[in-house]
């Protein structure tokens, strides 16, 4: 049975990428821009407003775990599991690889890292709520792995001249 709950923890952080993209763009850019607007408009505080967001998802995983722990509802439990994972995994992309928030990490020549940091930087390049663009975070669109690529081969001709 442990397998079981296995799969649903990995399937609940899988969807929790949809489900952090559709909260971004319609929650956090659409009736919810007063708490994310510091994020893209620094005003050079350690915590932001958009920090909040973090108790969106980390209530109902609390809850999940708890409560699907308490009751023996294991698959409510993975379900809380695979959300706290995931959150855990946006905190490291997020604010120790992207926005540098935490100096744990040096800079990364690693392709992945760099194309989610660019896609990221062409997100932030909108300053205003509309317009966005690349609201997830750990599935990039192809066109940003396209431009890391054709500026790795340039770096590359560059250094061989």
């Amino acid at each position: 049975m442990i397998i079981i709950y296995c799969i649903v923890t990995l399937l609940t952080f899988l969807g929790m990428e949809g489900i952090t993209w559709l909260t971004h763009k319609y929650v956090m850019h659409g009736f919810l821009w007063y708490l994310h607007k510091d994020h893209h408009n620094p005003e050079g505080h350690l915590f932001e407003k958009n920090d909040a967001f973090f108790l969106i998802f980390a209530i109902p995983s609390w809850l999940c775990i708890m409560l699907g722990l308490q009751h023996q509802l294991y698959y409510t439990a993975s379900i809380g599991f695979g959300i706290a994972l995931y959150g855990l995994a946006y905190f490291i992309v997020h604010e120790v690889i992207i926005h540098q928030r935490l100096k744990w990490l040096g800079r990364s020549n690693n392709k992945y890292i760099k194309t989610i940091r660019w896609a990221h930087k062409m997100h932030h390049k909108h300053l205003n709520k509309e317009e966005g663009e690349s609201f997830g975070m750990l599935l990039v669109a192809k066109k940003y792995w396209d431009k890391v690529k054709r500026d790795q081969a340039l770096q590359k001709v560059n250094s061989n001249s």
